[in-house]
């Protein structure tokens, strides 16, 4: 196929398409990611959503689809990467509100670099390795198929609107908790258990999928079922905090937080370092091959001209563009505060530039082994924030702790390389779709960076808002339904733990010790062809997430696999339906409720009353959210198993 024979791509119409869904799919990213701690894929409903609209146009064609999900899946990518680091910054004090400029240029670069530090990959790991990738070969597939996008498009409306209405029903007319709890004293022992009733959560869980979800559930019954009940009953005479509160009367599950808040916890922070060296171990021969293979298209001089599908950004364009991003952000680390000199702002960056192509490179492995929504980028963070704060603490001794200094830079580099990890596990599944559909690898990158920089304008605005009408971090009485952050609350820990506030080691090695018997039993699976595997940062995750978060996203799990032995005995044709419907169904769920949360900010933002839209003096519990839980889990179920029929 010849250039003048390629369909038009970077058109007018899917450019500001592409723009548009960017910028809604990051707000509610944003929204998911500080909630509940997890992000998922935005490829299929964008994709889905540009079928639909520009069907309207004669002339439109499957790579414009193509491209308009490309920029829209970037935007929620970034949203990843910046709420998983940046909300750390204003949990640690350092800032009140998120600037717009800090944020955007954070962002910005960070996401431009993961665009450019995956180009060189591109070529290695989707035509040479091969990996699945599986969200980009959905993607495609939805997009080959384009049967009946109306179809899609009204299951996606219908589901977003169910979302809303639930999180409108539990935040905004407060008629029912958004929780069920319960906890007991069992002598000196705690016993816990608990879910959310957020249909989003049920819906990330039937994304990713019963093996995922279970490995999440796992973690969160290793702290919750055990870890705690046992730090209970140890330390219960021991520890100043737990006999303070108990001495208080205290009830049992505020204990149980106390106890996961300051210790339990950070056995994920262990699991998770583990599960980022682990990463880059399992991925060097994939790095070298990558960097070999962007050398070689360099070296290309006489011969003949490339084929349109393999046309990448030249190599020339990628190393310019980094060098002119790097320098920008040694400035940014240079101007922190008046303490950093020459002498900390050039490590650090020198720290940000290996870093981020390292893990960027991880991360786009990753995606291409379980997909983007299960990529681990929390970890990868994690190793680059403990690194860096060690290394800061070094070169600048006791005197960075002071006024959060050192903290707040070793959040800052983190942010850059998640921020580019993030966007580089995303690229490489649009990639892949591109791939298989024949597309202009160049112009899917343009659009990659279009989608990056229209994410950026909106991510602090999004962000102050946010923070204002619920807060973000550890709840307090002003602020009792803040959005938890997890990933945000984890990085501040971490960096402040290094520079001397009491970073719980032992826990943190336990939780080491604990993801390298993960590695293991996961080695045993892949030995053995196991149709399971056991990924040591999803079950990090679930250790430090709240239980309530990790059990609605087993019971998705399930529905998920309940729906695949429905459908296991139909044609191909049957069951690729669906999925892509069960998906549809999941990932509107989401967005309704993500939206939603995003426009019930606006009035308690301008009233400064949090219950401002409620009509209830006290919500009536969990049981009405159960009760809801139950009946849109059966409505996936069915629409799952029936969407073939």
């Amino acid at each position: 196929m010849t250039d003048r024979l390629v369909p038009p791509q970077l058109t007018t119409k899917a450019i500001f398409l592409g723009i548009a869904l960017s910028m809604i799919l990051a707000g509610a990213n944003a929204y998911l990611g500080l909630f509940a701690g997890m992000t998922v894929s935005a490829s299929i409903p964008a994709a889905v959503i540009s079928m639909a609209i520009l069907r309207l146009f004669r002339d439109s064609n499957i790579l414009e689809n193509n491209i308009v999900q490309t920029a829209a899946s970037a935007g929620e990518s970034l949203a990843a990467g910046v709420i998983f680091t940046i909300p750390a910054l204003v949990i640690l004090g350092y800032w009140d509100v998120f600037d717009y400029w800090w944020v955007s240029v954070i962002a910005g670069l960070g996401g431009l670099l993961g665009v450019l530090f995956t180009i060189p990959l591109r070529r290695s790991l989707i035509v040479e390795e091969g990996l699945a990738y599986p969200e980009g070969r959905a993607t495609a597939e939805v997009l080959k198929v384009g049967e009946d996008p109306k179809s899609g498009i009204r299951q996606l409306v219908l589901a977003a609107l169910t979302g809303a209405l639930v999180k409108l029903g539990s935040s905004g007319l407060r008629l029912w908790s958004e929780s069920a709890q319960a906890a007991g004293f069992v002598g000196n022992g705690i016993a816990y258990i608990g879910t959310n009733v957020s249909p989003a959560l049920l819906s990330v869980g039937y994304i990713v999928g019963l093996n995922i979800a279970t490995l999440v559930c796992v973690g969160g019954a290793i702290s919750w079922f055990v870890a705690i009940p046992l730090y209970a009953m140890l330390y219960a005479e021991t520890d100043p905090l737990l006999i303070e509160l108990l001495g208080s009367g205290a009830g049992a599950v505020d204990v149980a937080f106390q106890i996961w808040t300051s210790q339990i916890r950070y056995l994920g922070v262990g699991a998770m370092l583990t599960g980022g060296v682990w990463a880059l171990i399992s991925m060097r021969g994939s790095l070298v091959s990558g960097i070999r293979s962007g050398l070689h298209q360099m070296s290309r001089r006489d011969e003949a001209p490339l084929d349109h599908t393999e046309q990448d950004t030249p190599m020339q364009l990628v190393l310019i563009g980094i060098v002119l991003f790097v320098v920008p952000i040694f400035f940014l680390y240079d101007n922190i505060h008046e303490s950093i000199g020459l002498s900390i702002s050039l490590p650090m960056t020198l720290i940000m530039v290996v870093a981020g192509f390292l893990f960027s490179s991880v991360a786009a492995y990753m995606a291409g082994l379980v997909g983007s929504s299960n990529n681990p980028i929390s970890g990868i963070t994690i190793a680059t924030i403990l690194f860096s704060s060690l290394l800061l603490l070094w070169l600048m001794g006791p005197s960075g702790a002071e006024g959060g200094i050192g903290p707040a830079a070793a959040i800052l580099i983190g942010a850059v390389v998640c921020c580019a990890a993030a966007i580089a596990g995303d690229n490489l599944q649009d990639l892949k779709a591109g791939y298989i559909l024949g597309a202009t690898p160049w112009r899917q990158q343009v659009m990659q960076a279009v989608g990056v920089v229209s994410a950026v304008l909106v991510m602090a605005p999004i962000l102050n808002l946010l923070l204002e009408a619920y807060g973000i971090g550890v709840p307090t009485e002003a602020k009792p339904n803040s959005l938890l952050a997890p990933q945000a609350t984890l990085m501040a820990s971490v960096a402040e733990g290094v520079f001397g506030a009491g970073l719980p080691w032992g826990m943190v090695g336990l939780g080491a010790l604990i993801g390298a018997a993960i590695i293991a039993v996961d080695e045993h699976l892949k030995k053995t062809g196991a149709a399971w595997h056991a990924p040591v940062l999803a079950v990090a995750v679930g250790i430090y997430l709240p239980l309530e978060l990790s059990v609605p996203i087993f019971l998705g799990g399930l529905v998920a696999h309940f729906v695949e032995r429905k459908v296991a005995s139909r044609p191909a044709a049957e069951r690729e339906r669906a999925s892509r419907l069960g998906v549809l169904a999941a990932a509107g769920l989401i967005t309704g409720e993500a939206l939603l949360g995003i426009f019930l900010a606006v009035p308690i933002v301008m009233t400064g009353q949090p219950d401002v839209l409620a009509i209830a003096h006290e919500p009536l519990g969990g049981t009405p959210g159960l009760v809801i839980m139950a009946a849109i889990a059966f409505w996936m179920y069915r629409t799952g198993s029936r969407a073939g029929t």
